[in-house]
């Protein structure tokens, strides 16, 4: 591998790294559980965790809208660099202004949310589309594992600075809950900053292609796209599987935080240790199932990830003790970076050269789709059971189930065979 190619791996896995502190700290680990026992505290624990997952899924289903046509237009105008750009600028500002939320701005911070979220998202999407550009020919899964790996440990170091700004804020007599707006302040100043060597060392390497204007031009390549993925069985397949246990990924991800407080009683910094714990599994999880992705295939290597899956938030079902959350916990982290990796990377092998922006905008849309799914089925039964979390965490196990045996109809030497022939 040459220097020049080093470095825009390096440049382009930043990317992951800047992002991640929005998911590890707004969604996962700080805001959400912030936003249901402070922002909606007053509704009680079912009403306002629903709140949460109604907020998440509006975003998400306006990525649902977007991100195929987005993808389309960048793909046609080789403009993916300058959405990137856009995106970041306005989940940054959006993630810094949910510092001024607080008790009762409920309205006020899930307009924040939606906002952050569909930015957040659209720039993944965006950053995903360069994988298959940059990449030597036999390390897809090697390079996609090495962005998350360093995703991971960007959500953990962004964790830690929010963790020791929190407790300093505590010495001088300021509540953890209290402290929650100043995290905000440090993810989107991090985000920020870590994000510039994506858009100094990663080119560009689309070509103009336009066909009229924004519209015009997008849905052009979109209806060519769905005819297209008529004869793509083997993609298919994968984005059906995908969407089922992306369904149960985003219900970790986004409540996992609510899920500790709730049942275990866990306060804000143990809360924040637990995530950091899970996200330094998530990167030991993305770099092992990266080695084991380009031995042994994308399909086994996502199988054995689900499989883990299901394990692990069974015995996360049964932990009656602290121990066992926390070794469920780590089975989870494992299973998380193993199979976004991966699946990220098979993506990649099962889309046509030159429409990546294109394909993974449907990507995006599958994710997206999947995240109103899986955490708002969560949050209506916290509603229907009166706030009986354990029952939803036993219901995301089925995701990953249905999601293995979707998965089980993938070849993915056929589809890669598809998509390179003329």
């Amino acid at each position: 591998m040459s220097l020049h190619q080093s470095r825009e791996i390096w440049g382009w896995a930043m990317y992951d790294f800047a992002n991640s502190g929005y998911t590890t700290v707004v969604l996962t680990a700080v805001y959400n559980a912030y936003f249901v026992g402070v922002v909606a505290g007053e509704l009680g624990t079912g009403r306002a965790t629903l709140l949460w997952t109604l907020a998440l899924g509006l975003s998400n289903g306006l990525v649902i809208l977007s991100a195929p046509l987005i993808g389309a237009f960048a793909d046609a105008t080789a403009s993916k660099k300058r959405f990137l750009a856009v995106s970041t600028g306005i989940c940054v500002l959006s993630t810094a202004m949910l510092g001024l939320t607080g008790a009762g701005s409920i309205a006020w911070a899930m307009g924040l949310i939606v906002l952050s979220n569909l930015a957040f998202a659209t720039g993944e999407n965006l950053i995903s589309a360069f994988l298959p550009e940059i990449a030597p020919e036999g390390h897809l899964g090697r390079v996609s594992a090495f962005g998350w790996s360093l995703g991971y440990l960007g959500g953990i170091t962004v964790l830690g600075i929010c963790l020791a700004a929190i407790e300093a804020a505590a010495r001088f007599g300021l509540e953890p809950a209290k402290a929650v707006p100043i995290a905000m302040g440090v993810v989107a100043l991090c985000y920020g900053l870590a994000a510039l060597p994506t858009f100094l060392w990663v080119p560009e390497r689309g070509h103009t292609s336009r066909e009229g204007g924004f519209l015009r031009s997008g849905l052009g390549r979109l209806e060519r796209t769905r005819k297209q993925l008529r004869g793509l069985a083997d993609l298919r397949w994968f984005l059906a599987s995908a969407f089922v246990y992306a369904s149960g990924t985003f219900t970790v991800i986004v409540l996992a935080a609510v899920y500790a407080t709730e049942v275990f009683g866990f306060g804000t910094q143990e809360t924040m240790g637990l995530i950091l714990v899970l996200n330094l599994a998530a990167a030991g999880g993305a770099f092992g199932f990266g080695q084991l992705q380009d031995r042994l295939g994308s399909v086994p290597a996502l199988g054995l990830s689900l499989a883990l899956w299901i394990a692990s938030l069974g015995l996360a079902f049964g932990a009656q003790t602290r121990p066992g959350f926390w070794l469920a916990a780590l089975g989870v982290g494992v299973a998380l970076g193993g199979s976004q990796s991966v699946g990220r990377a098979l993506l990649g092998l099962l889309t046509p050269p030159g429409r990546a922006a294109e394909f993974y905008g449907f990507w995006g849309m599958t994710l997206r789709l999947a995240a109103v799914v899986g955490p708002v089925s969560f949050g209506a039964i916290a509603e229907v059971t009166a706030g009986n979390l354990r029952l939803g965490l036993l219901s995301t196990a089925a995701f990953f189930l249905v999601g293995s045996l979707l998965l089980s109809r993938v070849n993915e030497e056929r589809g890669h065979a598809q998509v390179k022939s003329p």
